[in-house]
């Protein structure tokens, strides 16, 4: 993975903005599109199995009512003829394949009796199983229509019809590169079943070119009646020729099968013959062969088929994947943050002797000018003794006069040129009194006890790091509510979890706390990723040090006011975080600490925090899925429970964190609006990973809206705001 530049003040340029949007947006497109062609061909799009009851058949010729189950109405100058099937033939036909299970078992009984037989296929099965259908050409069978979604053809327009034609053809095209003059209509059965309602729709299919077949005796297959009712109902009277109606699809036709092996010997002894239609008509094959652009576009068309329905066999897989991995992570997060309440809320509970020594404060500051003085006030009044020190990293707004204009003891400025974040804290470590380091942002103010709480578990001396409870401070608008909650839950419940497994990934940047002696030890703050915390984090994991979280310990943060600017946060931390797993990856074969956590560790990082939310879109994709193509209830029903299960989770969270409930009322519009940009987000952060891209620093717009703690935000220092940009 390619290290990073160093930060920069500069935002991106406002022109190449869209370009970060361009290919998560292509991915989406084409999944949405996959799934689009998986509705169209599994008929769950334009999809119409409406059977309309009879109506009356004065428009009908009695020579239609009366005649053959062929009818052949292409000539215009001509009446329309229905023909018979010349007596000692038989034409077996087979409706609504091909299927994967039923059609190669129905194939491999007439190849052993040497039979042929016709098969009116759906191009939506067509174009799902193009190989059966190339196997009924090359073993000599005939192929018809039978509709592309297999409606019923007697409610829908000529441009409909046409459609179904067309697709039909398409789907043969892509398949056997043929095209075919034979049609059934779905629904259909003998010839005096025609009424006003259905022979206008046979005429027209007739002067498109085609050959309308019904069918003289009716198997009943799709019954499942048993072997002998089948043979009874497909076998004709005294020896008359006849087209007979069977299933190689729709369902289990295990019968159907087992009755082709007894009626085609039994009537073979009888002396019929089981042949193509045309053969048995003696008229020139059903089949026209198609070239140039005809077959390129069937090809295309099958092939996308075929990409879909492996791509949605892979959704499916990632659905389950997801499902098991959701489960497992909300139910380890309840288990073990009540594990770690208890453990740390028990009566006498301490990390070792109470930690009161001094402790330096480092306040890494870029621009800050509408945050610091809240910051640096809030550490002035603590309740431990502090020594703070602000790190102007090239400000150009005169953040360090205005720390200097306070004039609060024990608080000094120390300025360098702009290097980026871990660069600040390098030089903050550097200027250090104290043996205990807290780093902060400089957006952040703390609660008078926060650096006490903070510091506590140093009483432990394996305690290496201490992760506090970072908390959105602005969260009175609605991007904000919605942090709150991502806050509460998905992070403090699960440093309670990592903490207990003894793997936190992080330590915010917000609110944490180190040993001078375990930061010298890993070499201070590195800038090979953008996540320098979870860099950071990781590289004490590995040294041997014990990284724990103070809940107590609780700092508020000014969360991203602006869609830009979530995104550009967020954007950040997910490449870091790949960046920092892919650094440290050697934990996984190393042995001791370092080996614990990488074979403990970084799986969990792994699973929860790069591949759990790359898949988890899965469970809107199909929530949409099942919102337009069925079944509603199941589908709305699954992912309420999802919802459930999160409300579960979240309620239990901000129970540990003693928040207010009323919050969680915008967790479902959360789930669906404010989850899908982190969606987006991680599949651009992969997309960066993948192809070694490079990414900046983007420097967020501060407003200075959180103020002094304990519930009381101030206003900003400055009102006025400043365009995003």
């Amino acid at each position: 993975m390619t290290a990073p530049h160093r930060y920069r003040a500069a935002t991106v340029p406002r022109r190449r903005l869209p370009m970060r949007y361009l290919l998560p947006s292509l991915l989406l497109v084409a999944l949405f599109a996959m799934l689009m062609l998986r509705g169209y061909v599994h008929s769950e799009i334009l999809a119409d199995h409406r059977v309309r009851p009879p109506a009356a058949t004065d428009r009908v010729p009695e020579r239609i009512l009366g005649g053959g189950p062929v009818i052949d109405a292409r000539d215009p100058d001509r009446p329309a003829e229905a023909l018979h099937v010349p007596r000692g033939k038989l034409v077996l036909t087979f409706d609504d394949g091909p299927d994967p299970v039923w059609t190669p078992k129905v194939l491999d009984t007439l190849r052993r009796y040497r039979a042929h037989g016709v098969f009116f296929v759906t191009g939506a099965m067509a174009a799902r199983h193009p190989e059966l259908v190339e196997r009924m050409v090359r073993e000599g069978h005939e192929v018809g229509l039978h509709t592309f979604n297999h409606p019923d053809l007697s409610y829908r327009s000529e441009r409909r019809v046409d459609w179904e034609l067309s697709q039909n053809q398409l789907s043969l095209a892509g398949a056997a590169g043929i095209r075919t003059s034979l049609f059934r209509p779905p629904y259909s059965s003998f010839a005096d079943a025609f009424d006003n309602m259905s022979w206008p729709v046979t005429e027209y299919i007739g002067g498109r070119g085609y050959i309308t077949v019904v069918n003289d005796t009716d198997s009943e297959d799709w019954k499942r009646p048993g072997v002998e009712k089948i043979i009874q109902r497909a076998t004709p009277r005294d020896g008359e020729g006849a087209i007979v109606l069977m299933h190689d699809s729709g369902g289990d036709r295990a019968q159907t099968v087992a009755a082709l092996d007894r009626f085609i010997p039994e009537l073979r002894r009888e002396g019929y013959e089981f042949t193509n239609l045309t053969e048995a008509m003696d008229a020139p094959s059903a089949h026209t062969p198609v070239s140039g652009s005809e077959l390129w576009k069937g090809r295309a068309f099958v092939a996308a088929v075929g990409v879909s329905e492996h791509v949605t066999g892979g959704l499916v897989v990632g659905l389950a994947v997801i499902g098991v991995l959701v489960l497992a992570r909300f139910g380890l997060m309840l288990l073990l943050s009540r594990v770690h309440a208890r453990r740390t809320r028990r009566r006498g509970f301490g990390w070792g002797p109470q930690v009161t020594e001094p402790v330096s404060v480092l306040v890494p500051a870029y621009n800050e000018a509408k945050c610091i003085e809240n910051t640096v006030r809030s550490l002035h009044g603590g309740q431990h003794p502090v020594e703070v020190i602000v790190i102007d990293d090239g400000s150009v707004d005169g953040t360090a006069r205005l720390v200097e204009e306070l004039g609060l003891p024990d608080v000094r400025v120390v300025r360098q040129h702009n290097a980026g974040k871990a660069a600040a804290l390098n030089r903050g470590l550097a200027n250090a009194r104290y043996d205990l380091i807290v780093m902060m942002d400089g957006d952040t103010v703390f609660e008078p006890s926060t650096v006490r709480e903070l510091v506590q578990p140093f009483g432990d001396p394996r305690v290496g790091a201490v992760a506090g409870n970072a908390k959105v401070g602005n969260k009175d608008s609605l991007i904000g509510a919605w942090q709150h909650i991502e806050y509460v839950m998905g992070f403090n419940l699960d440093r309670r979890m990592y903490d207990v497994l003894r793997c936190m990934p992080t330590i915010p940047g917000a609110v944490g706390a180190f040993r001078r002696s375990a930061l010298e030890r890993v070499g201070g703050m590195s800038d090979d990723t953008l996540a320098e915390d979870t860099d950071l984090t990781m590289a004490l994991h590995r040294d041997g040090w014990q990284v724990v979280y103070a809940e107590n310990a609780r700092a508020w943060t000014e969360a991203p006011e602006t869609v830009r600017q979530l995104w550009s946060q967020r954007y950040r931390w997910s490449y870091g975080t790949m960046q920092a797993i892919w650094k440290h990856r050697r934990a996984l074969v190393e042995r001791g600490p370092s080996g614990r956590f990488g074979r403990v560790g970084l799986p969990l990082v792994s699973l929860f925090m790069v591949l759990a939310p790359l898949l988890a879109p899965l469970i809107d994709v199909f929530l949409v899925y099942g919102l337009v193509f069925g079944p509603t209830l199941k589908t709305v029903a699954a992912w309420l429970g999802v919802l459930a299960v999160q409300v579960v989770c979240a309620a239990y969270a901000f129970r540990l964190d003693r928040e207010r409930m009323t919050h969680l009322v915008s967790l479902p519009l959360q789930q669906l609006l404010y989850r899908q940009l982190m969606y987006v987000v991680l599949l651009q952060s992969w997309i960066t990973a993948l192809s070694g891209g490079r990414l900046r620093w983007q420097k967020l717009r501060r407003t200075g809206a959180v103020g002094a703690p304990g519930g009381t935000f101030a206003a900003p220092r400055r009102p006025e705001r400043r365009p995003v940009g």
